[in-house]
C-alpha cells in the first residue's frame, strides 16, 4: 500500500510573490511568463505559441497567463515541479482558491510612501468588500476568488496539461481531470431526441457558477452619470456605447475615418471575429463627437483619416486605452455612488433595442454581434429594476383600490335602495 503524503496546511499558506507575466509588445510573443530569476518558462511559452496558432488574441493570452502564474506560484510554494503535479495538487489548489483570500498588492503610491517612511494618505470610507451597492444592487469584488475566476482557472490549467499530454512533454495524467462519471463515456450518451438535454457536470474541480442576468442602467441613473462627466470626449463615448451596443474595447479601436456623421454610422472591429462592422448610432453621439474633435484638434491632437478617434486629454497625446476609459467611468461612478461598469452600457443598449416592439430581434442580434439568437433573447425579459417598478405599482394599485372601497352601510338601510341611488359601486 502506497504511503499517503501528509495533508497540507492550506489555511496558513501564503502564495509567494515570485515570477511575473511580462508584456513584450512583440506580436510574435505578446506575453511571457518569467520565474523568480526572470527566466522565461518554456512549457508556458510553447502553450502560448499554440494559442497564437489557434488565432487567439493577445488579451486571451494575458488572461491565460495570469491563471498559469497563479498555478506556478502555488507549485513553487510547495516545491512541486509542474510536470510532477498530480491530482492531489490540483485538488489542494482548488480548495485553496475556494477558501483563501486574494493577494492584495500595495498600490504604487503606498509603496512610495513606505520607501520614504511617510504614512499613506487616508482612504475615504467605502463599502466592505463583497457588499452590494445600495444604488445598483451589484456586489463589489470580494476578498476571495469569485466562482467565475476559479472556473476559468480550472479550464485554462486543464487545457494546458491536455496540450502537453498530446505533445508528450507533460505528465501522463492530467492533474485536472473530468468528472468521475464522465471518464469512460461521452457527453449526453444515449440521449433521447424527444427530451431536453440534461445538465451534465463535465469536470471534477470546476465550481458551480451562479447565473446572473444582464443588468441595464436605468434612465435616471444614466442621466446622472452623464451629468457627472466633465469633458465632451467622455460624453461622446457614453453616447456611442449606449446607442450602438459596441463593447468598450471595440469602440476604442475606431479610427477617424470610421465616423460617418452623414450616414449616422460608426465602424468598429469586433472582439471575437475581429471583423469590421459599421454600427448605426444616435445623432446626439455625433454631436458630442464633433464638439470633442473641435476642441481636441485646436489643442494639437493628431488629425488624419488613419489616426485614432479617441485620445488622452493631456500631452503627450496617446490613444485612449481601456484602463483609462474605465478610470474615467469609475470617477463618474464615485460622484453618484454607483458601481456600474462599462459593459453595463452595452447591456443598456441591448435592453433598449430588444424591448422596442418595432425592432426585430434578428436586427438586435446583428447590432450586438451575437453568434446565436438565444444570447440576444436574454434581454427580452424584464430586468431587476423593471420588476421592482412593476411590483411597486402593483402595491400602489392595491392601496388605491382599498381607499376607494366604501364602508358598509349602517344597519337599517335597504341595499336595493342604495343601489338605485348610487349604483353598484357604492
Amino acid at each position: 500500500m502506497l504511503e499517503r503524503d501528509p495533508e497540507r496546511e492550506l489555511a496558513s499558506f501564503v502564495l509567494p510573490e515570485a515570477g511575473q507575466l511580462a508584456e513584450t509588445r512583440d506580436q510574435w510573443k505578446p506575453f511571457v511568463l518569467l520565474d523568480a530569476d526572470s527566466v522565461e518558462i518554456e512549457p508556458v511559452a510553447a502553450f502560448f505559441a499554440e494559442l497564437l496558432a489557434c488565432d487567439r488574441s493577445a488579451a486571451t493570452i494575458r488572461s491565460y497567463g495570469m491563471d498559469l502564474l497563479r498555478w506556478w506560484r502555488f507549485l513553487w510554494g510547495w516545491g512541486v515541479a509542474w510536470d510532477r503535479a498530480d491530482r492531489s495538487d490540483a485538488r489542494d489548489f482548488a480548495r485553496w482558491m475556494k477558501i483563501a483570500n486574494k493577494p492584495a498588492p500595495l498600490h504604487w503610491r503606498h509603496r512610495r510612501d513606505i520607501k520614504t517612511e511617510t504614512a499613506p494618505k487616508p482612504v475615504p470610507e467605502q463599502l466592505p468588500p463583497g457588499a452590494p451597492n445600495p444604488i445598483t444592487g451589484k456586489s463589489s469584488p470580494g476578498l476571495r476568488y469569485a466562482p467565475t475566476t476559479r472556473a476559468h482557472c480550472e479550464t485554462v490549467l486543464r487545457a494546458f496539461y491536455d496540450f502537453h499530454l498530446a505533445e508528450g512533454t507533460g505528465p501522463i495524467l492530467n492533474p485536472f481531470p473530468l468528472d468521475r462519471s464522465r471518464r469512460h463515456g461521452r457527453a449526453h450518451a444515449h440521449h433521447n431526441p424527444d427530451e431536453r438535454f440534461r445538465h451534465e457536470r463535465q469536470v471534477r474541480y470546476r465550481p458551480a457558477i451562479p447565473k446572473r442576468a444582464p443588468r441595464r442602467i436605468p434612465d435616471t441613473m444614466f442621466n446622472a452619470l452623464f451629468a457627472a462627466l466633465k469633458h465632451d470626449r467622455d460624453r461622446a463615448l457614453l453616447a456611442f456605447w449606449v446607442s450602438n451596443g459596441a463593447r468598450a474595447e471595440e469602440l476604442l479601436t475606431s479610427r477617424q475615418r470610421d465616423a460617418l456623421p452623414g450616414q449616422q454610422i460608426l465602424g468598429v472591429v469586433r472582439k471575437g471575429s475581429r471583423a469590421y462592422q459599421q454600427l448605426p448610432c444616435s445623432a446626439d453621439a455625433f454631436v458630442w463627437l464633433r464638439l470633442y474633435q473641435e476642441s481636441a484638434w485646436r489643442a494639437g491632437v493628431p488629425r488624419g483619416q488613419n489616426e485614432g478617434l479617441w485620445w488622452t486629454l493631456r500631452r503627450p497625446w496617446r490613444p485612449l486605452n481601456y484602463p483609462a476609459a474605465r478610470a474615467m467611468f469609475n470617477r463618474a461612478n464615485s460622484l453618484v455612488g454607483s458601481n456600474w461598469t462599462l459593459h453595463d452600457l452595452r447591456h443598456t443598449a441591448a435592453y433598449r433595442l430588444a424591448r422596442d416592439p418595432k425592432m426585430p430581434l434578428t436586427d438586435v442580434q446583428w447590432v450586438l454581434g451575437h453568434a446565436h439568437l438565444s444570447t440576444t433573447q436574454l434581454y427580452l425579459p424584464a430586468d431587476r429594476d423593471e420588476v421592482i417598478e412593476h411590483v411597486r405599482a402593483h402595491h400602489a394599485r392595491r392601496a388605491k383600490s382599498a381607499e376607494r372601497t366604501p364602508a358598509p352601510p349602517a344597519a337599517g338601510y335597504n341595499p336595493e335602495s342604495l343601489n338605485n341611488l348610487f349604483g353598484t359601486a357604492w
